[in-house]
């Protein structure tokens, strides 16, 4: 049966983990941090469960959809004449998720919350509130810029945007020079990716005031990534996104921002795809970027490091829920040849921005230490 009028949603989705009984969750349900202003759903309790309320009379089936690309979910329950409730089967991981739900058939973003860029949609999110959130949490201390840029692209005869982080300070001391982090997304997602679900900036700003990190620009731009098809990664094709970062965009930053505008001042990371990007984009262009970050993104070898200008520094990381033991791998082989490694593995998490929040979060200290 098709919708008669408008539906008011409220939701939240389900996610891993392991089920507790009914009876074991606990009644201590909250709105979720990433409402719309006024609305009390979805709710999520201490121990990671959502609970959500839809107001929709005329649908048949409500379901919830989670993660990229909608995969999993639950069905909701009508208990009256318009009201869809329920709670999820299980605790979900800490962090950010994004979803969407499916009403009788046709995909709606939950108008209670907030709508996030992901699995090349804008999708609704939620936030499970985790136990080390302190390190991206907006705090009193002082607060770095995070502004957006127009750059000119003859490559794809347009102007394309990108997003830019300057540290707290930059626009005082007008002759001190900082090195840059370009910092790429993953698939389905665009430059406001790390800054909306990341907290880039947060977490940027909290290292610099505990005094953890030398300050650094970060450059976040669109991937052109969308145009490809979910699992199609192996046909995607990197050179022309690598026009677009080496030949205009890094030009442009270093004649708009006071940059340090040399090798050993410049890092490229990338989360997912945009790990990938940034794989090949280092071994194609290795006297552009002196520091390397894959964020479940895929590992670096020995063999293809081999006759190129050495990287100060390979990061790899994933979640303990992905693939740990590659990537752990890979660290000893590349150590074992002689390289500069460090890797890291998010406990309890999988493909997800909490992984890669904590990701940046080890990565940034290492960065630009010399």
């Amino acid at each position: 049966m098709k919708l008669k009028q408008a539906i008011i949603f409220s939701v939240a989705i389900l996610a891993g983990g392991a089920c507790l009984a009914q009876s074991d969750v606990k009644e201590d349900f909250k709105p979720s941090t990433l409402n719309q202003p006024g609305q009390l759903y979805p709710q999520v309790n201490s121990q990671g469960y959502a609970r959500f309320r839809i107001v929709a009379p005329y649908a048949d089936s409500v379901k919830v959809s989670l993660g990229l690309g909608g995969r999993g979910g639950t069905k909701l329950t009508k208990t009256g004449d318009s009201v869809w409730t329920g709670t999820t089967e299980g605790p979900m991981d800490e962090g950010f998720h994004y979803y969407h739900l499916t009403v009788d058939g046709g995909t709606f973003n939950d108008p209670g919350t907030l709508n996030f860029y992901g699995s090349t949609r804008w999708e609704s999110g939620i936030e499970i509130p985790a136990h080390d959130q302190d390190f991206y949490a907006l705090k009193d201390v002082p607060h770095g810029n995070v502004q957006q840029i127009l750059f000119p692209s003859k490559s794809t005869s347009t102007s394309r945007r990108a997003f830019v982080y300057t540290p707290p300070g930059y626009e005082k001391d007008k002759s001190k020079k900082y090195p840059v982090l370009y910092l790429q997304h993953g698939w389905g997602e665009d430059e406001t990716a790390w800054s909306n679900q990341g907290h880039a900036n947060l977490i940027m700003d909290n290292l610099i005031a505990e005094g953890k990190i030398k300050p650094f620009i970060i450059v976040m731009t669109y991937g052109m990534t969308n145009e490809l098809k979910w699992g199609h990664l192996k046909e995607f094709k990197v050179d022309s996104f690598q026009t677009v970062l080496v030949d205009e965009l890094i030009p442009y930053v270093d004649a708009n921002f006071r940059t340090i505008s040399d090798r050993a001042h410049r890092a490229m990371a990338g989360l997912s795809m945009g790990g990938f990007e940034t794989h090949s984009i280092t071994l194609n262009k290795p006297d552009v970027f002196s520091y390397y970050g894959l964020l479940s993104g895929g590992i670096y070898t020995p063999e293809e490091l081999g006759g190129k200008t050495k990287p100060k520094l390979i990061f790899i990381s994933c979640g303990s829920r992905e693939n740990p033991d590659r990537v752990n791998d890979a660290a000893a082989k590349l150590k074992d040849a002689g390289f500069n490694v460090v890797s890291f593995v998010s406990q309890n998490t999988a493909h997800e921005f909490q992984t890669w929040r904590r990701s940046l979060h080890e990565l940034a200290p290492l960065l630009f230490k010399d």
